[in-house]
Parts: C-alpha cells; sequence; structure tokens
C-alpha cells in the first residue's frame, strides 16, 4: 500500500514538472514571436514588413504599421482575410461580426474546435494576437443592419483609425444581401472606399468588387434580384439546407481580396475594380463597372456628381525621337513587309496555321469591289471633270 501511494505521489510530481517545463516553453516563445515581429530592420530575413520593399516591389511597405483596416464577417472569408492582413503587419484591424463559432465552421481555415460557442470576433482575435501581437486589433460583436448598431458602425470606421480618423479600407466579407447594403450605405454616405467580396452558395466560384464611391458603381448601382425586386432574403432559406463552403475557394477569394487591398494601400501593381473566379473552368473574368445615374442610393448620385465636376488629368503624352536606326546592321537580311502586299493563295496552308475566315472572291462582276468597271468613268475621268467646274 505504501509503495502505491508513493508511485502515486511521483506520478503526480512528474506531472507538475511536466506542466512547468510546458509553460516555460511556451512563455520561451512568446517572447520570440514578440521579438521578431517588432524588428523591422533588413537584418531579419523573416520581418513581415521587409520582404516586398527588399524585392522592389513597394518603396515604403513599413507604411502598413500607419493602416487601418475594418473587416465586416469573420466567417469563410473574413477569417481568412484578417489572418493574412496580421501576417502582413498591419496597424489596425477592426472586426465585426455577431455569429458565435460552431462546429460547422472548422472548415473556415481559422477556427478551432476548443473556440465553439465563443463570438467570432473575440475567438478571431486571441488567435490573431497569438500570430501577430503588434497588431492593434479591436472587435465589435453586433449586427451593423440594426439601427442603433448601424449608427455606431458608421462613427467606428470614421473615426476609429490609428490617427483617429475614417479607416483607410472597409472590406466586405458578409454572406448576406442586406449587411452589404448596410455598408453599402455607409461607404457611400461618408465617402468611404470599400471592397465587396463573395463566395457562391455552390462554393465554386466567388468575386471581389473595389468600390469607389461615385467613380465605380456601388453595390446599389446594380444590385442582384433578390434586391432589385424587393425580395426578403430571408424567405429563400430552406430548413437543413444551408450553402456549401469549400475552404479552397474561401482562401483563393480571401487572396484576391487581401492582395487587391495591398496594392491599393501600398501603390504597386494594378488594382482590379472587379475580379471573379469560377472554379470550374479557372475563369477570371476582369472588368469596371461605372455608376449607374438612375441608382436608388441617394448618396451614390451626390458622390456621382462631385465627380463629375472633378478635373480629369490628361495622360502624359512622351514623344519618342529616334536620332539612329534600331538595328545598324541587318546580318540575316530580314525585312517587314505589310500584311496588305501579302497575296495567299486561298488553296494554300501553312503547318499549324488556318484562316478564322475565309476571304470574300474578287468578282469583276460586282461594281462595289471594281470601282474601274467598264460601265463607268475612270478615276482619272472623274477628276478631270471635277477640276472643269
Amino acid at each position: 500500500m505504501d509503495q502505491i501511494e508513493e508511485l502515486q505521489r511521483r506520478i503526480k510530481q512528474l506531472e507538475n514538472q511536466l506542466s512547468e517545463e510546458q509553460n516555460k516553453n511556451m512563455l520561451s516563445a512568446r517572447e520570440k514571436i514578440e521579438h521578431m515581429s517588432s524588428e523591422v530592420v533588413d537584418s531579419n530575413p523573416y520581418s513581415r514588413l521587409m520582404a516586398l520593399k527588399r524585392m522592389g516591389i513597394v518603396d515604403n511597405y513599413e507604411k502598413i504599421r500607419e493602416l487601418t483596416i475594418a473587416i465586416v464577417g469573420v466567417g469563410g472569408v473574413g477569417s481568412v482575410t484578417a489572418e493574412m492582413l496580421t501576417r502582413c503587419g498591419i496597424g489596425k484591424l477592426i472586426l465585426f461580426d455577431y455569429d458565435k463559432v460552431e462546429m460547422a465552421n472548422m472548415n473556415r481555415l481559422f477556427f478551432q474546435p476548443y473556440q465553439a460557442g465563443q463570438s467570432k470576433v473575440e475567438a478571431a482575435a486571441k488567435t490573431l494576437q497569438y500570430i501577430n501581437p503588434d497588431v492593434d486589433i479591436e472587435t465589435h460583436n453586433y449586427n451593423i443592419t440594426t439601427m442603433d448598431h448601424f449608427d455606431h458602425f458608421m462613427k467606428t470606421i470614421s473615426t476609429s483609425s490609428l490617427s483617429q480618423g475614417p479607416v483607410d479600407l472597409v472590406l466586405s466579407c458578409v454572406d448576406n444581401f442586406e449587411a452589404r447594403m448596410a455598408i453599402n450605405t455607409a461607404c457611400n454616405e461618408l465617402n468611404q472606399k470599400w471592397f465587396e467580396s463573395g463566395v457562391s452558395e455552390n462554393a465554386v466560384s466567388g468575386h471581389i468588387q473595389f468600390i469607389i464611391p461615385g467613380e465605380t458603381a456601388c453595390f446599389a448601382c446594380a444590385p442582384p434580384l433578390v434586391v432589385a425586386a424587393n425580395i426578403d432574403e430571408k424567405t429563400l432559406k430552406r430548413d437543413g439546407v444551408c450553402a456549401a463552403s469549400l475552404p479552397t475557394t474561401m482562401g483563393i477569394v480571401a487572396g484576391f481580396l487581401v492582395q487587391n487591398a495591398l496594392k491599393y494601400l501600398l501603390n504597386f501593381g494594378e488594382v482590379s475594380y472587379y475580379l471573379g473566379y469560377n472554379a470550374m473552368q479557372d475563369f477570371f473574368p476582369k472588368m469596371i463597372l461605372k455608376p449607374n445615374p438612375n441608382c436608388d442610393d441617394r448618396y451614390c448620385k451626390e458622390r456621382q456628381k462631385e465627380y463629375a465636376l472633378k478635373p480629369k488629368l490628361e495622360p502624359e503624352v512622351k514623344e519618342i525621337i529616334e536620332d539612329k536606326p534600331l538595328h545598324e546592321d541587318n546580318e540575316w537580311g530580314i525585312s517587314l513587309v505589310d500584311e496588305q502586299d501579302q497575296q495567299v493563295d486561298e488553296g494554300s496552308s501553312s503547318v499549324g496555321v488556318m484562316e478564322a475566315h475565309s476571304s470574300a472572291s474578287h468578282s469583276t462582276d460586282s461594281p462595289i469591289l471594281n470601282p474601274q468597271s467598264e460601265s463607268g468613268p475612270s478615276l482619272e475621268e472623274l477628276m478631270a471633270q471635277m477640276k472643269s467646274i
């Protein structure tokens, strides 16, 4: 009996020692993370802030520490978006959501089973702080579509940046039209630039859209049928049926969203105003949507009038002067020939080349194709008649 008690005491002692050792390792790892995340010098090859600068992509990547981005919706796209921006070293993130973490959210690339029952913004904030403790994270656990919360939402995005002014960008990662319209209304009124994003219910397509009030189409300018027809989207949901969800599609859309947000904020590359993704054919449509003069949103129409009054910058045209031939010698005798001078017989063919359209036959009987037909005067005769008038 004494031997059993001694053995139990020894096991308990070993468990305590192991727990203390694990705590020490966690604290040590935490200190290393905090130390590495605070370094922004070239000597640190793992710095989140120097990679693009060292590769010559951007001039001032450290600027990201001064920026504030608001993310509305911390679900499939929003959680991945928040993680990417945190790893990039964004200065401040403001998260909006009112849902709780469920076991069904475990395919979201971000949440973990032990977080079930927590609010999404609370769970996201804790995870993001471990990823990069330098990021200032502010959370709001409410529905922005209600009247009281909508007013607070507008006040937050207009006064809660690191400089106590408007946020630098709003990213919409919500999954319903009502929330999108609320964001659209707020951003039009505040003249706030924002990105809208979404994934289809079948989980195999998605899109992002950059909205500049007055300059590009807002969400109300070309609304989906559900909004245009004033249909209550709650009536479209069926019990026991939910939209499909693929972490691959959501990760791709989140990547497009963050990449274009960084390109806009740090001024590199070309920002996509609308970029779609169809996973079935790997098709990526791009376009620019112009604002609708008859938009139902009155603030959108006001922004359109303001944009129309702004002076448009004339494109800079540079004159190219050639002071010497492009090639001083022509060892191989290569020459350029006008395509119109090349006569290709209809019966001839080349390997790997085929005509998209067959050329029209040049019939001498047609007065349109043969202006010098026998029935009319020649060009010289017409010129002589004009001179005699």
